[in-house]
This record gives C-alpha cells, structure tokens and sequence, in this order.
C-alpha cells in the first residue's frame, strides 16, 4: 500500500533507500532504489543498521520519510542522527524534525500515506505527486519473478488464466479475532466440482494451517512474495481473506474476491478496481454468496 509514496519518492530524483521489513527487499527488487534497509523490529539492532548505512551512503545530508505511526519507528531514526518527517501520532512531535497532522475524516492507508508524502515534499520543496494516488497500484515485477512464477504452473500443469488461487490463511489475530473466513473448504470443493482447478501457494509456516482449510486444492511450492504476486495475475480469480495477499494482489492487477469479517473493507481492503469486496466488519460472508459472485466473475471477460 505504501507504492504511491515510493513512487512519488523515487521521481524527485534523489537516491532512495527503503528501510522495511527483510521480505519486502524481493518484492522491490525492480525499482531503482539508492539502497535497502532490513528493519527487524528490534529498537537497537534496527538503530544500528540504519546509523550504518547513513555513515556508508555515498551522498550528503539524509532525510528520513516515517510511514508508520509507532514511536519506536521515530526513536530509531532519531538516535540514527536522520532528521525526519512523519505525522504526529503516539507522541512523536517533539521527535520529528517535520510532524505532520493527519487529514480529517477517515481515509484508506493508501490515501493517508500518500497524503503525508505530498505535505512532506512539499516542505522539503520538492516536486509534489498529484493530488491523489492513482486509482490501481502499478508493481513493477522484476523477470526473476515472472520466471519463477511460470516454473511453479508449468510444474503444477496448470497455464496462465485456467485455475482459481485461494489463500486460505491469516496470520495473526484483529482485536483477538481470527482473521480467516471459514467456508474455503466447501468453496473450494464446489469450484472443483465445477471442473474448475483450486491452488494455493500458503509460505512454508502456513503450509498446514492452508491445508487444514482447504484439504483438497492444489498445493503449489512456496514463493518469494515477487514471484506470488506475479502468481497472481496469472490466476483467473483470487480469493483470499483481507490479509498480506489481497494487498499483493491488489499491487499486481489481479482480479480477486477479498473476504471481510474482523476488519474495515474501507480503511484495510485492497486499493484495486479489479477487487470484489464481500462482508463487512463483524459479519464474514456466506459460503454461497461468494460462491455464486465467484462463478459470476469467472464467466466474465477479464477486461470487463
């Protein structure tokens, strides 16, 4: 969700260097990026790595851009001597060099983190992005993705646009509620007695947990996240719970089904014009309703 920002970033001209969590350094692999930061979550050890690579960076004076809202996040790039720019939650003001307040009324992460990075080139006199974010995310696949991609249908025997990707799985938990919806068994078994395949491609350490929900779909080997993402656009449809998937999806351009009942399709759901949204927040879906809007959208032309 946060590719508008880094796009509007990288076409100021400056060396960009992304501090993120160590499996987003794949999935970035293809922007032109000054550097790569794995963050661990850890307060010191994330300090030093950042300190390290200001000391190490070739180029003058470094700007930080906070997208999360956590003080930690603050704290690291502070005692790392990077001034930095981020809005003003969990007391960060007297923190940031450029604290930003948040625009009024609730808006999709998407819209508020490109919002904060207009205020902040802005301030910085940089040139601004658009007023607002593109309507559909543009990932830029590197051919290492899209290989390894094809390896895994070619292996599977499936091709490009003749099988269904579901995932499953969630991890972690929304206000102490699972994150999964229930009913991907007998979706799955219903789509299959249609004629139609089922895959799933969970990462190792949901591996069992995918195949409790969904015993008969087809398991495909695990991918680095690049190579899921290009997984799928491949698919005639994906349907996945509001989860890290829908988010890859959405980046990718896949057409896919997001399944809500712990969370807010309006703050949390896929920025994707190709996304159906179905549930809401306290209230999953039924099993035959997505059932029957999945068969719809599979009957329709993708460029429809």
């Amino acid at each position: 969700m946060s590719l508008p920002s880094l796009e509007a970033l990288i076409a100021t001209g400056l060396p960009v260097v992304a501090c993120a969590r160590p499996w987003a350094r794949d999935l970035l692999s293809a922007y032109p990026l000054a550097g790569f930061v794995p963050m661990q979550g850890v307060w010191r050890a994330d300090r030093a790595a950042v300190r390290n690579a200001r000391r190490q960076a070739p180029y003058g004076r470094s700007l930080g851009l906070l997208l999360p809202d956590s003080l930690s996040s603050a704290l690291v790039f502070r005692f790392a001597g990077i001034p930095c720019a981020g809005y003003r939650d969990d007391g960060r003001s007297l923190i940031l060099r450029w604290p930003c307040a948040k625009p009024v009324g609730p808006l999709h992460a998407v819209q508020s983190w490109y919002h904060l990075t207009r205020q902040v080139l802005a301030r910085w006199r940089l040139p601004e992005p658009p007023s607002q974010p593109a309507e559909e995310l543009r990932w830029q696949a590197a051919a290492t993705h899209e290989d390894e991609a094809s390896r895994a249908l070619a292996q599977a025997g499936l091709a490009n646009g003749d099988f269904v990707l579901i995932a499953p799985t969630a991890t972690g938990l929304h206000k102490g509620r699972v994150k999964v919806w229930p009913g991907f068994d007998s979706l799955t078994r219903s789509l299959q007695a249609r004629g139609l395949a089922v895959a799933m491609s969970p990462p190792e350490s949901e591996r069992r947990a995918a195949q409790d929900n969904a015993p008969t779909a087809l398991l495909l080997p695990p991918l680095g996240l690049g190579a899921f993402a290009a997984l799928t656009r491949r698919a005639a449809l994906v349907i996945c719970n509001d989860s890290g998937v829908s988010h890859l999806g959405a980046a990718a351009g896949a057409r896919q089904i997001t399944l809500f009942g712990v969370t807010d399709p309006a703050r949390t759901g896929p920025w994707s014009n190709r996304a159906v949204r179905m549930g809401r927040m306290d209230a999953w879906p039924a099993a035959p309703e997505v059932l029957s809007t999945a068969l719809d959208l599979l009957d329709t032309p993708p460029s429809a």
